[in-house]
């Protein structure tokens, strides 16, 4: 823990869970050819979960919530191991009969871009929380994606009743007057969610369209060009940190849980950024996905290097 903070707060982080197989190869694959790949693995990932993992492994306590196949998908059962092995909390995972979990396959080249295919889960998309108010009951900040908006979106409505921060990631295209976008406390898009939400292809133009719906924090993260944000309708930008880049799969949900949780520790919105954005860079000079989320210790003295 830092000055910043009194105790520990606690982070529920709901939305989607997936498996990610990941492959590094030197180049992508042309049509009908085949590459040899120097590296493998089998590991969880989604938006909310990578969250999760990111924000337990910064110093949080970490809850996840969110729908996931029966207790015969052994995709889910894999994810949710992986999960509680983070010494995530996971009581308030949904297990829906008949579903199963998403699986994506990705391939990272040599200068840390990647290429996803998924195969959608089944059967999770009209799940609910069995007992929203008892999952945000002790919480200090509620991080949602928008890949499920029924089962966050009751998880919300709970949220605001207690008043504590949601913020959202934006990490699916949507209208900018979907009513989930409204819960938010702070909504923090991908460029590419964001642009395909408002239509526009400027940070500022696509910011300030969404604004004219939302009253809440607004930014949007671009990977090596930093974070865009509104500041009383104003562009601001904090550019991302120098590094070399080995694998960016999960880098903004690393973001937005070193956003969530500084934020619970009463951080100032600069302090928010650079915390977050630290956490967003290590990341990706570490390959492995979003389990490859860095410590607290690492993310400290990242700080510190990077202000010598």
């Amino acid at each position: 823990m830092t000055e910043h903070a009194t105790k520990t707060p606690k982070i529920l982080c709901t939305g989607i869970a997936v498996q990610d197989i990941v492959m590094r190869v030197q180049s992508f694959p042309a049509a009908g050819t085949k590459v040899a790949a120097n590296d493998f693995i089998i590991t969880g990932g989604g938006c909310a979960a990578n969250a999760a993992v990111a924000a337990v492994r910064l110093g949080g306590r970490v809850a996840f919530a969110g729908p996931l196949g029966g207790l015969d998908d052994a995709v889910s059962n894999r994810i949710l191991s992986d999960l509680a092995r983070e010494g995530i909390d996971c009581s308030g995972v949904a297990r829906v009969s008949g579903g199963t979990a998403s699986v994506s396959l990705i391939l990272l080249d040599a200068t840390g871009e990647k290429m996803i295919a998924t195969r959608r889960g089944v059967n999770l998309g009209e799940t609910l929380p069995k007992e929203a108010a008892k999952l945000v009951a002790d919480v200090d900040a509620v991080l949602l994606d928008n890949r499920f908006p029924r089962f966050v979106s009751d998880v919300c409505r709970a949220a605001q009743a207690r008043r504590v921060p949601i913020v959202i990631d934006l990490d699916q295209r949507t209208t900018v007057d979907d009513p989930l976008l409204a819960f938010g406390t702070h909504v923090i898009a991908s460029t590419e969610a964001l642009f395909g939400t408002t239509g526009c292809q400027d940070h500022g133009d696509a910011l300030k369209k969404l604004a004219d719906h939302i009253p809440s924090f607004l930014a949007l993260t671009d990977g090596p060009n930093g974070v865009y944000w509104l500041d009383r309708g104003e562009l601001r930008h904090f550019p991302a940190f120098k590094i070399k880049v080995i694998d960016s799969l999960g880098a903004g949900d690393a973001f937005h849980a070193g956003f969530t949780l500084a934020l619970a520790e009463g951080r100032a919105l600069p302090d928010i950024l650079r915390f977050a954005s630290a956490t967003a860079a290590l990341k990706c000079t570490k390959f492995g996905g979003g389990f490859a989320a860095p410590t607290r210790a690492e993310v400290e003295a990242f700080l510190i290097s990077a202000s010598s």
